[in-house]
């Protein structure tokens, strides 16, 4: 008398397993699409002037993304924490 290898459950298990690698590698090109293109619209401008301008602005922002960061950590301040005196006013 032999016995089956594997079950029915397992089997279930296997093929659900499946189907959800199948969509979350499906839904990652999707989503790496959709960032690459603008989703459905397109995210720059047909004409050639429009769609410069547009992407200097772009490329200006990004430009600030570090002192951004910087201000929202508070990283921009002097440490309270120094063994010396910061002179805070103006000289």
């Amino acid at each position: 008398m032999t016995t089956p290898t594997t079950t029915r459950p397992a089997k279930d298990r296997l093929v659900k397993a499946r189907r959800f690698q199948a969509a979350a590698a499906l839904a990652l090109l999707l989503g790496a699409a959709a960032i690459q293109t603008g989703c459905v619209v397109p995210i720059y401008a047909t004409e050639r002037d429009e769609r410069a301008r547009q992407l200097l602005y772009v490329s200006e922002n990004l430009r600030h993304i570090t002192r951004i960061w910087e201000r929202i950590w508070f990283l921009d301040l002097p440490d309270t924490a120094t063994p010396y005196r910061t002179h805070g006013g103006i000289i």
